[in-house]
């Protein structure tokens, strides 16, 4: 089974651009046929998509979100990262790494002046 463990900055300052990273054991993302998705979830809120980067290479993202962000792998450390441009407090959210069925723990990102 896949194992993903989400690392990220934690706090950050409005306008800043965030990278997340999702490091994966137990498949190897260049290989294996797997989609790999973030999903975050605001303080109050339910999970929201954020995007997916499927097994080709190719990434979509969410509309709301599409003109600040990226979705990249780095195939050499088995990673999936996340950029987000000009953050403001409403990306504030717990960001997880999903595929077939397994999680990461999330990690928290908080917009603050």
């Amino acid at each position: 089974q896949v194992q993903l463990q989400e690392s990220g900055p934690g706090l950050v300052k409005p306008s800043q651009t965030i990278s997340l990273t999702c490091a994966v054991s137990g498949a190897n993302i260049r290989t294996t046929y797997y989609a790999w998705s973030w999903i975050r979830q605001s303080p109050g809120k339910g999970l929201e998509w954020v995007g997916i980067l499927t097994y080709s290479g190719s990434w979509y993202v969410s509309p709301s979100l599409r003109s600040r962000t990226k979705i990249s792998w780095d195939t050499p450390k088995n990673q999936i990262s996340l950029q987000l441009t000009s953050v403001t407090p409403e990306d504030t959210a717990v960001y997880y790494c999903h595929a077939r069925g397994s999680w990461g723990q999330g990690t928290q990102v908080t917009v603050s002046s």
